[in-house]
């Protein structure tokens, strides 16, 4: 972020972002939502290669169709001259996504976990080489996550060998058919949650400018802190939530909701910590110019923790293949999403989009904590996260009115919020510790 916003001006982030946005918004419809399949799929079939190679062989033509249908991008005219980047952004992160997963769903946890850090480290590198050494500004920016996925998946390829696990002759209709079901509604899904989240950005570009845009977009980053804790721990519970759920709906009942209550203090408390630091974290990350994003901060910190816990929630869903009401709960939020938008950020500007967000990820939360009960009926500590979040929005506001004591006042509140989520927080890292001395005893 420091090099990101040291180099492009907020107009020219604003467009970056905006483009891989939408590519974000294609990658779901050229893959067919087999890249969410292939993990669900293969981790308990008895021919994980054939899983495999249906997906692979759908994709490829997905790709082909891609090529053919991208002069449409070219009648958006912000699209001018990068129609070609939207599209290898999408094909390239569909194959990568694709092998990941496949890596994941055959036990190969470790694999997995190096290839996601070797992609962050190649495209810190291409980032490096693109925007400071050739001074390709927002194809630079882009580009720079193409040619690491690009990289990576050819590596997976070769030193995994996956070529060995991809055949064309392995593609099976059955398959493919019963994919398929899983995998057409997570389309809408993923492009709901991506409406919900991005919406805002082409409304606010709209009303309010690209530089404004670019100041909002850059916000959105710090949250990001709890979007990559929430991210890692969402990759591990599915497998969890699949292999180690328990035999019957009690105990199953019992280890939901034991996880979700240990969850949701790790996640307050991250959340009351970033809101705390939002001055100091945007004036680490972002450049000066960048710096009055910060007000944005807290309000979509609040909200990327809605969206985890929805994310959870959403689990729920994904283990008992109901797709279906995945799809239609997010289609819930994007609604409410869009409409408060329109609303919203006209008279309020970007802060408008940013209560919008949070509204919609509550909105979500709130329909899956109902519909979920239908299937596992675990205990979600409803009292105790209205606590929590009011106090997360009583600590935003305090920063955000810049008084004398705020800074102070706000420090108070998180230790407060820390000490009546101790539980969980210990509870914890007392696993996590649990589990390295084990490591460490058997090796």
């Amino acid at each position: 972020m420091p090099l990101y916003t040291s180099i492009l001006s907020t107009e020219e982030y604003g467009v970056a972002d905006l483009i891989t946005q939408t590519a974000n918004l294609l990658i779901p419809i050229f893959c067919v939502g087999l890249c969410e399949a292939i993990f669900r799929f293969a981790i308990d079939s008895g021919d994980k290669k054939k899983v495999f190679s249906t997906a692979l062989c759908v994709i490829f033509a997905g790709s082909v169709l891609l090529g053919v249908a991208s002069p449409i991008l070219s009648l958006i005219g912000l699209f001018d001259g990068y129609v070609w980047l939207i599209c290898v952004f999408v094909i390239c992160s569909n194959l990568h996504s694709a092998c990941a997963q496949y890596l994941r769903a055959i036990g190969k946890v470790g694999v997995f976990a190096t290839q996601g850090i070797i992609n962050t480290a190649l495209t810190i590198i291409y980032n490096v080489t693109f925007l400071v050494a050739f001074d390709m500004g927002v194809t630079g920016y882009v580009l720079s996550t193409v040619a690491a996925d690009l990289t990576v998946t050819l590596g997976l390829f070769v030193f995994c060998k996956l070529y060995r696990d991809f055949s064309f002759k392995n593609y099976d209709k059955k398959t493919l058919r019963d994919m398929l079901k899983f995998s057409i509604p997570y389309i809408p899904t993923t492009l709901l949650w991506l409406i919900t989240s991005v919406s805002d950005r082409f409304i606010v570009t709209y009303y309010c400018g690209e530089a404004a845009n670019g100041l909002y977009s850059a916000s959105y980053k710090i949250p990001t802190l709890i979007t990559i804790v929430y991210g890692i721990f969402i990759e591990a519970w599915q497998i969890s939530a699949v292999r180690d759920g328990g035999e019957s709906i009690e105990e199953k009942e019992k280890f939901f909701g034991r996880v979700y209550r240990d969850y949701l203090a790790i996640l307050v408390a991250g959340a009351s910590f970033i809101i705390l630091g939002s001055q100091v974290f945007t004036n680490i990350l972002l450049a000066d110019s960048y710096f009055e994003s910060w007000r944005f901060v807290p309000i979509l910190t609040v909200a990327t923790m809605f969206s985890a816990f929805s994310s959870f929630l959403g689990s729920v869903y994904f283990l008992e293949k109901k797709s279906v009401y995945s799809m239609l709960t997010a289609l819930t939020g994007a609604l409410v999403n869009i409409v408060l938008n329109f609303v919203m950020i006209p008279k309020h500007g970007a802060m408008g989009a940013a209560v919008a967000t949070l509204i919609s990820y509550v909105t979500v939360y709130a329909v899956r904590v109902i519909d979920t009960r239908k299937y596992v009926k675990f205990n979600t500590h409803n009292i105790k996260l209205v606590i929590n979040t009011v106090l997360l929005l009583v600590q935003s506001l305090v920063l955000l009115s810049e008084k004398r004591f705020s800074v102070l006042l706000a420090a108070a509140l998180f230790f407060f919020i820390a000490v009546i989520n101790l539980k969980g927080i210990v509870a914890s890292f007392v696993k996590i510790l649990n589990v390295f001395l084990k490591k460490s005893k058997n090796n």
